[in-house]
């Protein structure tokens, strides 16, 4: 049997180029791994690190990016409102969601965007093997993450995309970026879903509690139910939905796709998708491409 080739991971000096995350609590996140892995890969003296940045300072941390030269950021929760905010120029889709969750430092100036929906996208197609087109769709959060998916879900074509959240106007803001598909409901919409998206901190390793985000009776076989929560990566939700008969997904999927299109922004560079996910199957044991 050939032994898999082991790439050796030269070491930062002055003259690497540094890219990061940025979020709190950060010490989970694999974002570094994943991008260290492809800069390996590709041959490039980069290098990915985390930085905790705590509530609010969101925005000092991108003027320290510029100050610093940081060629690239993934930002993740608590900043990625206030990312928009700090950066030079957003994309129409970062502008469309109210949230940046990349930032590229290019001649001096921040160009924000959010890789998260068609990371999102890329990932059930891969893992789940599912396209969203026709399909009808329940989104449970209107964060950063959820909005991302719910305007993703409609641009590839789904028939239903309902939004379920505790506050009303954030569930009605949310849901209009669907357009004529979106629409607010509750959870008894899960009931006849093709897909469910759990979009919330809910379950989440020192977040938040394991409480289910839904009652698990809803769930069953023909349905595809995604936690966008990697941390830990089967909680309580996809325990329950496995059990059920539904095909469970974790957010691990959606990291790894979102992480290789921040990577194109930063380097121009086609982004090496399946060393990332054999980094993110090393570091957690999932199944690359699950």
């Amino acid at each position: 049997m050939t032994e898999p080739v082991r790439l050796e991971r030269r070491r930062p000096s002055a003259a690497s180029t540094v890219v990061g995350v940025i979020g709190d609590p950060i010490a989970h996140s694999l974002s570094p791994l994943l991008h260290n892995a492809a800069f390996t890969v590709l041959g490039l003296d980069w290098v990915s690190v985390g930085f905790t940045v705590h509530h609010g300072q969101g925005a000092v941390a991108l003027a320290g990016m510029r100050a610093l030269g940081i060629a690239g950021l993934s930002v993740t929760m608590p900043h990625k409102e206030a990312a928009l905010a700090a950066v030079d120029e957003a994309s129409d889709v970062a502008r469309r969601l109210g949230a940046v969750n990349c930032v590229t430092l290019r001649d001096g100036r921040l160009l924000g965007d959010s890789t998260d929906g068609q990371g999102f996208i890329d990932a059930l197609r891969r893992g789940g093997g599912e396209d969203p087109a026709g399909r009808r769709c329940v989104v449970l959060g209107a964060g950063a993450a959820g909005r991302a998916v719910i305007l993703a879900l409609a641009t590839a074509g789904a028939a239903d995309v309902v939004v379920v959240n505790r506050d009303m106007e954030r569930a009605v803001t949310a849901a209009a970026l669907a357009g004529g598909s979106g629409r607010v409901g509750s959870a008894e919409d899960v009931n006849d879903a093709d897909l469910v998206v759990h979009a919330t901190p809910l379950g989440m390793a020192g977040v938040a509690d394991a409480a289910l985000a839904l009652d698990p009776g809803r769930l069953h076989p023909g349905q595809v139910v995604v936690d966008l929560v990697y941390h830990p990566l089967r909680t309580a939700l996809l325990r329950a939905a496995e059990e059920r008969g539904a095909i469970a997904l974790s957010g691990l999927g959606m990291l790894v796709h979102q992480a290789a299109l921040a990577l194109e922004h930063w380097t121009g560079q086609r982004a090496p998708l399946e060393a990332m996910w054999a980094a993110a199957a090393a570091a957690t044991g999932e199944q690359p491409g699950s």
